[in-house]
């Protein structure tokens, strides 16, 4: 049975109350695998004590690696920091409260087994959230779907493994405005599923607001199409055509009936609603505007406070 010379779990953590026993336990089903590994833990400015509780940790485990990044960069750009510093043949992004279960690694591992470069991880059931934070979920992944060419899967997150290959690829993408799962799916390689049902939170509440979800959808959606701008001029073309019918029924009228010296209601109304229609465009414009100009600063996508390597080499 073919084995991979190292695994590599990679897990962005930001105030999370549930890191020890996201580490016991990924480390007792990877110990079960019968293959060297290691876990990455991404410290993303973390402003509690998941720090100091991480070190404690690496003391104890010894494949343990604790990175710390000087600010809170982002749960993405956290992840990539770990796919940076992982070295496994195989990488494994999950979640450090527990909602990705470990128990799945045998199944992944077993689809690349048969040569898939990418195996990601099918939502079949998201128990302990609100039925508004699933029913966001289920719109948004098929809208997206529907508004990019990229095949984006509906129901997975970042809960996958990746061959060396592809986090060879994924290193090379680095844009600012980081929208992994799309980025996942945009490098290619032979990709398949796995499906699993996702558990509660092992401790603790998501940091994730319905504000903060929603911006990430605007990410997912400017990173990966440019609907949005070809809606903003459709609906430009379509207001102008309407403004026209307008303008030659309020002609015909005028010969037919008068010019009653009337009209200021609509005449508001119209008014307003072009303005609308010409701030919403410019905002459209302006999401993509904005990531132009962040691409092109060029800046580091995050900066390392401290990384402590591995006490015991995988497979010593």
């Amino acid at each position: 049975m073919k084995q991979p010379t190292l695994i590599s779990v990679v897990a962005p953590c930001y105030n999370e109350p549930a890191v020890e026993a996201f580490v016991a336990r990924t480390a007792a089903v990877l110990d079960g695998l019968g293959a060297p590994w290691e876990i990455v833990c991404v410290d993303d400015g973390s402003t509690d004590d998941t720090w100091v509780r991480l070190r404690a940790l690496a003391a104890r485990q010894r494949r343990l690696v604790t990175v710390r990044l000087t600010r809170n960069f982002g749960k993405d750009v956290a992840l990539t920091a770990g796919l940076d510093f992982a070295r496994g043949e195989v990488v494994v992004p999950m979640d450090a409260d527990l909602q990705d279960p470990p128990d799945l690694l045998p199944a992944l591992l077993e689809r690349w087994r048969e040569g898939y470069d990418v195996v990601y991880a099918v939502r079949r059931r998201r128990r302990g959230e609100p039925w508004a934070k699933r029913l966001s979920a289920y719109l948004f992944y098929r809208v997206l779907r529907g508004l990019t060419r990229i095949d984006i899967p509906a129901d997975a997150g970042d809960f996958r493994l990746l061959s060396r290959r592809a986090v060879d690829a994924l290193r090379q993408l680095r844009e600012r405005h980081r929208f992994m799962k799309g980025i996942m799916s945009w490098i290619g390689f032979r990709q398949t599923a796995v499906e699993y049902e996702r558990g509660p939170r092992a401790a603790g509440r998501s940091s994730w607001s319905y504000w903060r979800l929603w911006n990430f959808a605007l990410e997912g959606i400017t990173s990966f199409s440019f609907v949005p701008l070809k809606l903003a001029t459709y609906l430009g073309f379509l207001v102008a055509f309407g403004a026209f019918g307008y303008a030659v029924y309020r002609i015909v009228d005028t010969l037919l009936h008068g010019n009653l010296v009337k009209g200021y209601p609509s005449l508001m109304v119209v008014i307003l609603f072009l303005g609308g229609v010409q701030l919403v465009a410019l905002g459209v414009i302006g999401e993509y505007v904005g990531r132009i100009s962040d691409e092109v600063k060029q800046r580091p996508l995050y900066l390392v406070d401290e990384a402590c390597p591995a006490r015991e080499e995988p497979g010593a």
